[in-house]
């Protein structure tokens, strides 16, 4: 008799431990970014202290210039190492957030169904056209969600794609 306020406290018991994991896998991809600025800056902050005090200890004019080409000189490298890590983060979490939201998505249509299956028993004749139109919109729904699925899964490979295509030009680069 008083199921129903139970299976709304249970439904949103769920959907927070649901929105805490999926906000704790977000949070922890940012947090990797976060970590990752801090150590890039703080390697460009040693690089930029040991280059200035080899600046420093420089006695001629002609050292001065060799050291200028070599201080102004991109580092191709560095920056596609940093892409990449940015990159493989971003991907991890993504990996892990659809996931979750596949298992998730899962678990809602099995239980949508059974709730169908329930109504349907229950539903007087009449309402089969009724129950073939819900069942075709939630089938609807799931189609959708499996094409923005495919469409994420497809810009995934784009970006690794454009990623490798960035390595590749700057070992171009640095072979040239």
């Amino acid at each position: 008799m008083y199921s129903l306020p139970k299976q709304i406290v249970s439904a949103n018991r769920a959907n927070v431990e649901t929105f805490t994991t999926f906000a704790n896998a977000a949070f922890s991809g940012v947090e990797r970014v976060v970590a990752l600025n801090l150590n890039t800056v703080r390697s460009l902050i040693e690089e930029g202290s040991s280059t200035s005090r080899s600046l420093l200890a420089v006695k001629n004019m002609q050292d001065v210039v060799a050291m200028q080409a070599t201080v102004t000189k991109p580092d191709f490298d560095k920056f596609g190492a940093y892409a990449r890590r940015v990159y493989d983060i971003a991907s991890q979490t993504q990996v892990k957030i659809s996931q979750m939201a596949e298992v998730r998505v899962s678990d809602i249509n099995q239980r949508l169904d059974q709730e169908l299956d329930k109504m349907a028993k229950n539903a007087p004749p009449e309402a089969d056209l009724a129950m073939a139109a819900l069942r075709s919109a939630v089938s609807a729904a799931n189609s959708a969600y499996l094409d923005m699925s495919k469409a994420a899964k497809q810009f995934a490979e784009i970006a690794e794609a454009n990623l490798e295509a960035l390595t590749a030009i700057t070992n171009v680069r640095k072979a040239a």
